[in-house]
């Protein structure tokens, strides 16, 4: 079974020449139209016959989302162990100022998760403490 087209324009097989951002030329009138609502303006070619497409991206609900979970499910009080080398002096330095504890018996630093991703050290995490 062959799915056909659907009737009237065949804006499906134009391709998108043009994409423009608010406020560059050949927005303008759909700025006015649509003002803070228009996202971009796309012109689209039909390649067999040969027509010219406009259209407009425009926001028409938003609406707050509940705080994201972050990766893996891990809260952002979770307490971390990060892997910081014993040459790593500066890194060792910036993770003690931002309050990390040093575990003599895994040879880990222990800091809560937030901390570590603020600090940009996703990569250093080596296990999560429950």
């Amino acid at each position: 079974m062959t799915s056909e087209p659907p009737p009237g324009r065949p804006i499906h097989l134009a391709r998108v020449s043009k994409k423009l951002a608010p406020g560059q030329p050949g927005t303008k009138r759909y700025l006015r139209q649509f003002a803070d609502a228009l996202v971009c303006v796309r012109y689209r070619l039909h390649p067999e016959t040969a027509m010219r497409y406009t259209t407009v991206e425009i926001i028409v609900d938003e609406r707050h989302l509940p705080a994201l979970p972050t990766p893996g499910g891990t809260a952002d009080d979770t307490t971390v162990a990060l892997t910081v080398a014993y040459g790593e002096t500066e890194l060792r330095q910036r993770v003690k100022q931002a309050g990390a504890k040093w575990d003599q018996d895994r040879k880990v630093w222990l800091l809560p998760y937030a901390t570590a991703r603020q600090l940009g050290l996703h990569g250093r995490i080596r296990k999560i403490r429950k």
